[in-house]
C-alpha cells in the first residue's frame, strides 16, 4: 500500500507528484499489468530468453 503524508503548508500538486513517484517506483502498475492476463509458459521462457539477449547485447555495447 502506497501513501504519503501531507505537510500543512505542502500543495495539493506537490503532494500528488509525490504520490506518483512513490507509485511508479513501487512497481504496483507493472505488477498489475502482469497479472491480468494469462502467458503460456512457453512464451514466458521465450521472452525471457529475449531479455537476456538484450542485456547481453546491452552490456557488449557498453564495454
Amino acid at each position: 500500500m502506497v501513501g504519503i503524508t501531507v505537510g500543512d503548508n505542502e500543495s495539493i500538486d506537490k503532494a500528488l507528484r509525490r504520490f506518483k513517484k512513490k507509485y511508479e517506483r513501487s512497481g504496483i502498475l507493472k505488477e498489475y499489468k502482469k497479472r491480468t492476463f494469462f502467458v503460456k509458459p512457453s512464451i514466458k521462457k521465450r521472452m525471457e530468453k529475449m531479455k537476456a539477449a538484450r542485456r547481453a547485447h546491452r552490456s557488449d555495447n557498453n564495454e
